[in-house]
């Protein structure tokens, strides 16, 4: 049995499922030479033009710029730089509307052109073949060269990730879109420049076989293809023309029979896919030194006078490129497409910018593409589904993308599918199908960032309770070691604890107060008879004890008190008289009259007790 390579070099080709046959209109735009467009008063070049993370800002407002010069810089491996399409100053960097299905803005640097277009000074590569693979990779990622067959991933990327195991390279020269004929003219006009950056990435990737897959519709560019490869290892292999064959897994099945597995990619298998756009930027990067500063675009639809591909700087505004290019609009519907119609998008508006991945401008009348919707309930005819070339269920997705039921889109596998339009093209209820996909892949995605940023902070909590706990442990077990010092530097100093004993002693001590007693003898006898006395009345079961000793007690304690304070009285008066007498005899005679009565009335109460203290001595009783 023959291996897979010898099969491909003997001529053998497969086919994927579905696929289309829309018109092609081709024709109108590929028949002229690519022409170079001028460069406009004012570019805008938006910051991120690939799949990743845009690079960090080097330029601020006011600073002039040269052509080629970087205006980011990348410091991760998904991250391009920008470059200046041209010389002039940097007028603003905000946010301006980019090319993207949402219409939304993104940060963009405005560069007002001085007319001298003047280049900053480029780096080639004399002989690329004594470079390491590692090398060229640098030299290509700090170009800034993404796909440019309408994905945009970045191309160092994907070569690093498929070297020391790619054994078959494949250039997509399929171009299946309608309208769009940017590399049929490509390679129709520079094919010795496509094959040396084929050449390029074969050094790099060491494949053991390479393959240029195009579609039979482009006559001239196989024939510029062929000749330019007659001394190469290069197998140009043309396919039959069915949309969507230029898809990286239709062509990949279309050449090798092979399917990439749901979720991997193609190195996994041991291919290595490059959109032909690529690698031509590739051959300039290296042996030019040229960053991707400008790319063909694709002008066509009726309302151009007539349709052509020119040669465009990255940020040039699209209605430069109208006014330019003999754009008239239609009066019924003035429709501005990026893209195809299968898989373009409408733009907002014509100061939109081209980008990196923008290889056609569709501009058609009301009549060549009709604008109206007229979409009705699915009738379950089925014709989507044997249209898909991705093998999913159309129909059952717009369902649950409809009802937001996303997790039953994930498990129909919805992110396989590659928004080719073919569902769409044939379904007969006029249902926006990629529409409905787009969106639902959009809240995937942002449901997925929210939950990976939950989980981020639910780490990071976790981290914060676990660092403090940790910390808590470790005072005590700080305190607990540092009062265990402290025992041990005691003890060994003499004696036992000298906190415990001092405990101990106001423990004695407080003991020995409330035992000893300050009770005067002769109280503590009495108290000492009448409890005896209730004793020996509760042992004879009287109903009231014999209080008669406690109330004698009471009654002297008064007696006594009373004496202090007539003392105390007769004192005071006998000062109050003897420093009366110094100022006045006669009142002095009175005051110590006074007094005298006093003492006498005092002792008179000391004889005789008091109404109070007879009924107090009763209640005693």
């Amino acid at each position: 049995m023959l291996s897979l390579i010898e099969q491909i070099k003997s001529g053998s080709l497969w086919d994927f499922p579905g696929g289309v046959h829309p018109q092609e209109n081709k024709t109108q735009s590929n028949r002229n030479e690519i022409v170079r467009a001028a460069v406009p008063s004012e570019l805008v070049i938006p910051l991120k033009q690939h799949i990743g993370k845009p690079g960090d800002l080097l330029v601020n407002i006011g600073d002039t710029v040269l052509k080629g010069q970087p205006l980011s810089q990348v410091n991760a491996a998904f991250m391009l730089p920008v470059h200046a399409p041209t010389s002039g100053t940097i007028k603003a960097i905000e946010p301006r509307t980019i090319a993207h299905p949402s219409g939304l803005s993104d940060l963009c640097i405005v560069i007002e052109a001085d007319g001298e277009d003047t280049w900053t000074e480029l780096s080639p590569v004399e002989d690329y073949r004594a470079l390491e693979p590692d090398a060229l990779i640098e030299t290509i990622r700090l170009a800034g060269i993404s796909g440019m067959g309408g994905a945009g991933f970045p191309t160092a990327k994907k070569i690093q990730s498929g070297l020391q195991r790619t054994e078959i390279l494949i250039l997509n020269a399929a171009e299946c879109e309608p309208y769009i004929t940017a590399d049929d003219r490509l390679m129709q006009d520079c094919a010795d420049e496509v094959i040396e950056g084929i050449n390029i990435l074969k050094h790099m990737l060491k494949p053991k076989l390479t393959i240029i897959g195009i579609e039979d519709n482009k006559p001239e560019a196989i024939k510029a293809l062929e000749k330019a490869a007659t001394s190469e290892d290069i197998v140009i292999r043309v396919i039959p023309t069915k949309y969507p064959s230029g898809g990286e897994k239709q062509l990949i099945k279309i050449l090798t029979n092979l399917e990439v597995p749901v979720g991997g990619i193609p190195a996994d298998i041991g291919l290595m896919v490059q959109n032909i756009g690529s690698a031509f930027a590739i051959k300039r990067a290296v042996c030019q030194g040229e960053p991707l500063i400008e790319r063909v675009v694709t002008l066509t639809g009726k309302t151009f006078k007539q349709p052509r591909n020119v040669w465009t700087r990255i940020g040039t505004p699209v209605q430069a490129l109208l006014d330019e290019f003999g754009y008239k609009a239609d009066k019924k519907s003035q429709r501005l497409i990026m893209g195809g119609p299968m898989m373009g998008f409408t733009l907002p508006h014509a100061n939109v910018p081209i980008t990196k991945t923008a290889n056609c401008i569709l501009a058609p009348t009301f009549r060549e593409i009709d604008p109206r919707s007229h979409e009705i309930a699915c009738i379950r005819c089925s014709q989507c589904a044997e249209a898909c070339p991705a093998s999913l269920l159309p129909q059952q997705l717009q369902w649950y993308a409809k009802s937001q039921e996303y997790d039953k889109c994930e498990e129909l596998n919805l992110k396989d599918c590659i928004e080719c339009g073919a569902c769409a093209f044939v379904c007969p209820s006029e249902i926006p199908l990629v529409q409905y996909y787009r969106q639902a892949k959009a809240e995937i995605r942002t449901r997925k960032q929210d939950a990976d940023a939950a989980e981020r902070a639910k780490v990071r909590f976790e981290e914060k309770k676990a660092r403090m706990e940790r910390d808590k442990a470790e005072r005590e077990n700080r305190f607990k070691k540092a009062a265990d010092d402290r025992r041990k530097q005691m003890s060994k100093s003499g004696g036992d604890d000298a906190i415990a004993a001092a405990i101990e002693r106001v423990k004695a001590q407080k003991a020995k107060a409330e035992t000893t007693s300050e009770v005067k003898p002769a109280v503590a006898a009495a108290i000492a008879r009448a409890k005896a006395k209730q004793a020996e009345a509760a042992k004879q079961a009287q109903a009231e004890p014999d209080n008669s000793e406690m109330a004698k007690l009471r009654e002297e304690r008064k007696r006594q008190a009373r004496e202090r304070k007539a003392e105390k009285a007769s004192a005071a008066e006998d000062v109050t008289a003897e420093t009366s007498a110094d100022v006045d005899p006669k009142k002095a005679a009175i005051a110590a009259a006074l007094a005298r009565a006093k003492a006498k009335k005092a002792a008179q109460q000391q004889d005789a007790p008091s109404d109070s203290d007879s009924q107090e001595s009763k209640k005693m009783q």
